[in-house]
């Protein structure tokens, strides 16, 4: 079974306001062992990256001006993840803008799960942890996982922490799913598929936090924390 760990980088949050992918980093799994074999680009967007991107992955316009386009990487990237499994955190997030660049390139290119059955990470994490924080940092965490070098984003490095923080989810080295029992993995595998086919139907749009508001809610918590007790943080 192949596997590959996906993440990307954007220049803003929003795919509908044009925001583009500025880095590609995936992590080859075969039979639930890294392989060392990746993949990983920078690509120029043909637009400036948003201050509020630029602070949390740290990737400047003077850096990427050089960088391909990403109509001159697609077939690479097609070619290395055709027919595997993508394990993706947040997967509409990834495969929206993904999809749109797709599109852009006018290679008559389908959209990625015409191509890849789709894994969300964070649909499963919230399956097995109800209520408690979910995001990549809150699961490196939880599960015991190194992420003291990830001062800012960076798709390959989130794509190597997201394959540790998969296998222990799932069951260490075990078989594939080994965390749930038969009806739960077949529930998730299900879920995800579906979750993925009705965005890309129905063309939803996904919205997430900002930068900002991500500081001012996380400075609710700590204020809710010193007052009392915050279940989020303690968990």
């Amino acid at each position: 079974m192949r596997q590959i760990v996906l993440d990307t980088e954007t220049t803003g949050i929003k795919v509908e306001e044009g925001h583009r992918v500025i880095e590609i980093g995936c992590v080859e799994m075969i039979d639930r062992k890294l392989t060392g074999n990746h993949f990983h680009r920078y690509i120029n967007p043909e637009r400036e990256v948003e201050a509020g991107a630029l602070a949390v992955h740290g990737i400047t316009n003077e850096f990427l001006i050089d960088k391909p386009l990403f109509q001159q990487i697609a077939n690479e990237l097609m070619d290395f993840i055709s027919g595997a499994e993508l394990i993706i955190h947040n997967a509409p997030f990834d495969l929206s803008f993904l999809n749109h660049e797709l599109t852009l390139t006018r290679q008559g290119w389908k959209k990625l799960s015409d191509y890849c059955r789709v894994i969300d990470t964070l649909q499963l994490a919230r399956q097995l942890h109800v209520g408690q924080r979910n995001s990549l940092d809150a699961l490196c965490k939880r599960y015991s996982i190194d992420n003291s070098k990830r001062n800012l984003h960076g798709a390959l490095l989130d794509a190597h922490l997201l394959a540790q923080v998969y296998l222990a989810m799932t069951g260490g080295q075990g078989s594939f799913f080994d965390a749930l029992n038969p009806n739960q993995s077949m529930m998730v595998a299900k879920q995800t598929d579906a979750t993925v086919k009705s965005i890309e139907k129905h063309n939803l749009v996904v919205l997430a936090a900002t930068a900002d508001e991500l500081t001012r809610h996380e400075a609710y918590l700590q204020n809710m924390k010193q007052k009392g007790k915050c279940l989020w943080l303690d968990n």
